[in-house]
């Protein structure tokens, strides 16, 4: 083992969403120095690029392979838990569904955890600034930016379908999920370009890579903040066999996640006293929130067997695949150009007590256009479809702890699914509405018949054995160093962690509520923002729009 050390402007720990783009930001600045960390390799893979490659990330490809602890309220189920480990993160490996959320969801931030400049419209103008989209340039939308936004290509006619079977269940059709109402059935923005996947390692760092003020070390992953006098200096990580530190003069910037950013700062002494000395790491900084806080999105499917080839599952066939990659090189259309998740709804679980335009909305569908999509999900010999069904305002709380010391040991990931009993009433309340959807007079010519859960399983309590069997999570933790002004918040308004200077964390680690989509699209406004801030910039104007329920 052998020690090296070098000195930057800023360091980055971690290549995500967040990362790349604080990285691309920092160093438009030819005065400023970055180097950013990764723990995985680059994103060559072409399956990294073509949007169908999704399906083969769920696999555990690009991940750190992690599993969550045995979930108390769920049969004591064990979960897969992807999380990224390569450049772009979860960008260069998700579902590519862009939505933001609810405006509601701001505001809370807000006006419920007191983080001012955080509301729906102070964050909206970073949302904006990012995103390129190739259909909508209004009031809630950005047409210039780096980010490739744009409708799906390869939605199938039983997509189509869907949206005419959400429309007779009652949902009304909503053309775009980002604007002005959040409710209704329609087709998903994805980041993608040109029928490329557009993830932030793609739009924000590769531009970036020829500026000499960047410097970008893969296969490095962060071991500890060094920290002297209460003040973050540097960082220690391990490259192959070999230990190096590196040094930052402004500031250490986390981007690690909601599993590793915690999951770091634990390993560098700072965190709950007691959890840290039951890991055995001496207390640099004792802070209460670290690993607090964990929430996610737990997603539910019923799967529909095909009455004929109206899914993609024939393409799994090889030379059905070796036809498609040809079309898709050839045309850059047909199933690789598929995300295969290109429509969904949003909607309320309780819509029948409560009129709809008097709530926001508290579930997400995804209708996939094949079976076994999925790691862990079933697969129909003749071909299937999915609808996924996800509770967006999750009541319940978990943590991340440490196994040990030993930052090559995999964290103890505790999302408590379902500690609240509220969110497995209105999650399986969800399921059923998934379930009717599917069984809708739009989608018969389509469909033989549902085959999970199954017409056999009706009552509540079958539901709940169902779920605890099948469910997995929806690859949205957030929280675990929550931004707010409380004696639990990591990190204030500025992103600034507590009681330590010249370090901040900057992914979604930092929400103090989980936005009520996808939360790729949040993770970046993070990062916008947090780039200002950290170069002293004025925040951009508020918008003058705010979207409804």
């Amino acid at each position: 083992m052998s020690l090296h050390s070098d000195s930057y402007d800023y360091i980055v720990t971690g290549a995500g969403s967040a990362g790349c783009l604080l990285a691309a930001r920092l160093t438009e600045d030819p005065a400023v120095s970055v180097l950013l960390l990764e723990a995985g390799e680059t994103d060559g893979n072409f399956l990294f690029h073509w949007p169908a490659g999704f399906a083969r990330m769920t696999k555990g490809i690009a991940s750190w392979g992690w599993e969550t602890v045995p979930q108390r309220q769920m049969n004591d189920r064990v979960l897969w838990y992807t999380q990224a480990r390569v450049i772009g993160g979860g960008s260069t490996i998700n579902a590519q569904v862009y939505t933001r959320g609810n405006a509601v969801d701001y505001d809370a931030w807000r006006d419920v955890a007191g983080c001012d400049g955080w509301s729906y419209r102070e964050t909206l103008p970073y949302f904006k600034r990012s995103e390129g989209n190739q259909i909508f340039a209004d009031d809630f939308h950005g047409a210039d930016g780096p980010l490739g936004v744009s409708q799906p290509v390869a939605a199938l006619p039983i997509a189509s379908a869907f949206i005419r079977a959400a429309q007779q269940y009652g949902i009304p059709y909503n053309a775009d999920f980002n604007g002005a109402q959040q409710a209704g059935v329609g087709f998903y923005q994805l980041t993608q370009r040109e029928s490329r996947r557009s993830s932030i390692a793609t739009a924000f760092l590769k531009p970036a890579m020829d500026r000499p003020n960047l410097t970008v070390k893969t296969g490095s992953q962060a071991l500890k903040i060094l920290v002297e006098n209460q003040r973050a200096v540097g960082i220690e990580y391990a490259q192959g066999s070999e230990v190096h530190k590196s040094y930052a003069s402004s500031e250490v910037l986390v981007t690690s996640g909601a599993i590793g950013s915690p999951r770091l700062l634990l390993l560098s002494g700072i965190g709950p006293a007691e959890s840290l000395q039951s890991a055995g790491i001496d207390v640099v900084h004792e802070l209460a929130g670290v690993g607090e806080n964990l929430h996610d999105h737990l997603d539910l499917f019923t799967i529909a067997e095909c009455s004929g080839r109206h899914s993609y599952d024939r393409f799994a066939k090889p030379h059905h695949a070796l036809r498609a990659a040809a079309q898709y090189l050839l045309f850059r259309n047909g199933p690789v150009a598929s995300s295969l998740f290109e429509t969904g709804a949003f909607w309320h679980s309780d819509a029948d007590q409560l009129a709809p335009d008097q709530q926001p909305c508290d579930l997400q569908f995804h209708f996939g256009q094949g079976s076994g999509i999925e790691a862990g999900v079933a697969s129909m010999p003749q071909g299937g479809v999915t609808l996924n069904v996800a509770y967006m305002r999750p009541k319940s709380r978990g943590t991340v702890r440490l196994r040990s010391a030993n930052p090559e040991d995999a964290p103890l990931i505790d999302p408590n699914y379902w500690q609240d009993p509220e969110d497995r009433r209105r999650h399986i309340q969800g399921l059923k509405i998934a379930r009717e959807i599917l069984q809708q007079a739009a989608l018969k010519p389509f469909l033989k018949a549902e085959r999970l859960p199954g017409p056999g399983v009706k009552t509540d309590q079958e539901l709940f054995d169902y779920t605890c069997a099948n469910a997995k999570t929806q690859h949205h933790p957030v929280g675990t160093c929550k931004m707010g002004v409380d004696n639990m918040a990591v990190v204030d308004p500025q992103l600034k962690v507590r009681g330590i200077e010249r370090l901040r964390i900057c992914d979604s680690s930092i929400m103090p509520m989980i936005s009520s989509s996808n939360t790729n699209a949040a993770t970046i406004m993070i990062a916008e923002k947090a780039a200002d801030m950290i170069r002293g910039l004025p925040a951009l104007p508020a918008a003058i729009v705010g979207n409804s329920n």
